[in-house]
């Protein structure tokens, strides 16, 4: 198997939007310190980062932290997030590594065949919403309309930073130094937008790290439309 995870990642990161794509396909990452199933998902979101087609985002959880290690990345608002999806889509129970694609999907986060042909499927529809999202420093400009999706949808705003590093001392994975890409931070909602008119707004980004900016059907509905400035 571990003579595979070279060619998968390959496959991964080779693989393109189609032409009818209008929105690259979110994935959220579900992961934690703490966990020792996590590494190899937290090392697909690398491959995922690079991508132009996928906005990748590593939301830390806390719920792993009383068994020996605290995640110095976690946000008590990423395991909200996570078990609001899993109350939408009527699943009893979280877990980490976990994926959702596009506020639908639900993998397991270290199976790249099965990642890859999630985004495949996601990026092959055109967007119900169209997107637009221009940053003059630390002014962030939104503009979007429905053109297939009734609302109300909520407009999500977020940071990540594109990489971080931690060296883990104590828990399931202590001795290792671990990489984590686009670890999310700042994720606050902006506005209740009801589809019906143009969506016009401006929000406030200050600093360098990549703003993304998403229009879902609620919280934990489906990811309508969205962009990331880097």
């Amino acid at each position: 198997m571990k003579q595979l995870i070279p060619y998968l990642l390959a496959a991964l990161s080779c693989i393109g939007a189609p032409a009818m794509a209008q929105s690259p396909v979110v994935v959220e990452l579900f992961t934690s310190q703490g966990c020792s199933s996590c590494p190899p998902a937290d090392k697909l979101m690398h491959e995922l980062a690079k991508r132009d087609d996928v906005i990748a985002l590593a939301l830390h959880v806390d719920y792993w932290d009383y068994i020996g290690w605290k995640d110095e990345f976690a946000d008590p608002k990423h395991a909200e997030r996570q078990r609001g999806y899993a109350v939408e889509a009527g699943r009893r129970s979280v877990y980490t590594p976990q994926m959702i694609i596009n506020g639908v999907t639900d993998i397991v986060g270290a199976r790249p065949m099965e990642l890859s042909k999630a985004i495949a499927e996601h990026a092959a529809n055109p967007a119900p919403v169209a997107l637009e999202v221009v940053r003059a420093g630390s002014r962030v400009t939104i503009s979007a309309d429905a053109v297939s999706a009734e609302g109300p949808f909520l407009v999500h705003m977020l940071r990540y930073q594109s990489e971080r590093t931690a060296r883990i001392t104590r828990g399931e994975n202590a001795g290792h130094t671990l990489s984590y890409a686009n670890v999310t931070e700042d994720w606050k909602i902006l506005a209740e937008w009801d589809g019906v008119t143009t969506l016009a707004m401006d929000a406030v980004a200050e600093g360098d790290n990549p703003v993304v900016v998403m229009v879902q059907k609620g919280r934990h509905g489906p990811i309508l439309a969205a962009a990331q400035l880097r």
